[in-house]
Formats: C-alpha cells, sequence, structure tokens
C-alpha cells in the first residue's frame, strides 16, 4: 500500500495567521524520511491554503512524486499543465464547502472532462478522478480516460466516526447518522464491501485505484485491506497527529498501520 502524505494542512496553519510559518516545504524530506511514497496537495480556485508558489515549489524541490489536487478551472489546467507534476486528481470544488463534500459528476459534461484529460495527457500527466464509489463513476472514468480513480471515503469515514467514536455527542455530529448503532454497524459493512467490489472491477478494466478522504488512524487498517486499493491520500488526520508527537513520527506510525 502507498501513502500520499497531504500536506495542505500545513498551509492551513500559515493561512490562519497570514504569516510564512509552518511552510509546506519544509514537510518534503520530513514526509520522505519517514516513509511516505508520494505527496499530495490541493491547489484551489480559492487558494485558501496551497497558493500557487507553494505547489511550484513543491513541484520543483519534492524529493518525492507530486499529485496535485485540482478542479476543472482554465487557469488551473494552465498551472498543472505547465508545471507538469506527475499526475493530477480532478476533484470538485465549492467555494462555500469546508473540504471536498463528494466525488466528482463524471456522468455530467463529459465533453468538459475529456478536453481536460487529453490536455493533462498531452503534457504527459497521468490523470485520477476522485469519485464517489459508484459503478456508473468507475465506467465513465475509463470511459473518458482516466489513468487512476481515487475513491472519495468520506461516507465511510462519517459512519465509522458516528459509530466507534464520540462524534455523536459533539456540536459536529452528523443528524441523518444519529441512527442505532446496529444499524451504523450495517451501514459500515456495506460501505466497505462497495468500495472492495468496486475497486476490484476497476482494477479489472485496468484503472489503478486509490482512496482518501477522512481516513485516519482509527479507521484506516480495513479500508488498507482492500487489495485492489493500492494507494491512499491522507491528510488532515496525520497533520493533525503531528502537532501533538512530530510530522515524522505521525507519518510513520500511519505507514506502519497501512502496511
Amino acid at each position: 500500500m502507498k501513502l500520499g502524505v497531504n500536506i495542505d494542512h500545513i498551509a492551513v496553519l500559515r493561512e490562519a495567521r497570514r504569516i510564512n510559518d509552518p511552510d509546506p516545504l519544509q514537510a518534503l524530506g520530513i514526509c520522505q524520511r519517514a516513509g511516505a511514497d508520494q505527496i499530495t496537495i490541493h491547489l484551489r480556485e480559492d487558494r485558501r491554503h496551497i497558493h500557487d508558489d507553494d505547489a511550484a515549489a513543491i513541484l520543483r524541490h519534492s524529493p518525492l512524486p507530486v499529485n496535485l489536487e485540482c478542479a476543472v478551472s482554465g487557469e488551473i489546467i494552465d498551472f498543472v499543465s505547465t508545471h507538469r507534476p506527475l499526475r493530477a486528481t480532478i476533484v470538485p470544488e465549492k467555494r462555500e464547502e469546508v473540504t471536498t463534500e463528494g466525488g466528482l459528476a463524471v456522468t455530467d459534461e463529459p465533453r468538459g472532462f475529456r478536453e481536460v484529460i487529453r490536455r493533462l495527457h498531452e503534457a504527459e500527466i497521468e490523470v485520477s478522478l476522485f469519485i464517489d464509489p459508484h459503478p456508473d463513476a468507475v465506467l465513465a472514468a475509463k470511459d473518458l480516460g482516466a489513468d487512476w480513480i481515487e475513491f472519495h471515503t468520506g461516507r465511510y469515514a462519517n459512519i465509522h466516526a458516528m459509530l466507534y467514536g464520540n462524534l455523536r455527542h459533539t456540536r459536529h455530529s452528523i443528524p441523518e447518522l444519529e441512527l442505532p448503532r446496529s444499524e451504523l454497524k450495517r451501514m459500515l459493512d456495506e460501505e466497505l464491501e462497495t468500495l472492495r467490489r468496486l475497486a476490484e472491477h476497476a482494477r479489472g478494466i485496468h484503472l489503478r485505484v486509490a482512496a482518501g478522504h477522512g481516513l485516519n488512524y482509527q479507521n484506516v487498517a480495513p479500508v488498507a485491506a482492500v487489495e485492489a486499493i493500492e494507494e491512499l491520500n491522507i491528510g488532515q488526520s496525520i497533520v493533525a497527529r503531528s502537532v501533538f508527537v512530530g510530522l515524522e513520527r505521525a507519518v510513520r506510525e500511519m505507514r506502519k498501520i497501512i502496511g
């Protein structure tokens, strides 16, 4: 299992005070030393954390391959095509969202997706589509010519947090998941089985499979055990853990869990 460490939240800490510290660039060598396989960053249209100069510097200096998450936006695609990361992961964006809320609507406006994928392939960039675990989305990604898919694991993570964590007792409780534990357990098993089944299907039609969103030290092991998933991209939980134990140890601990 490969581990991509998303370092956006280092930039979130920096932007909270609008100063130069902490610098995401300093994370690169630490992540490599701790056993990460990839650096993941998200260059959002609103530039709420990673900025263009961050992305350019990370791409120039990273000792690890870089996976650059981005929306289907002309200026962003221009930037990605010019700077040429190993991979671009196309994600949906809403200005008002706290974090990415779901997968791409890949069955909508296929012409636009095809053109973006064509441009990125011309720049010799691998293309991944960030999708919900749904069979139609998998087939659409294949039809559009993507090299990878990345399953949005937010629903799995939310169910797990409501079932095994303390989330239901906080102001962040998810009302639609305030259900009996037996029902949440059934839903969690179903969500994990869906990930297994669709990952196998995707691999069978020659799509490479990653997963990410909401994965943490408590919930990641069952997802990491899905054989057809070859990469996990994890950010917030690692950076949050690093506040207490340091980034190198936080990455090593995640590396140990996922195998």
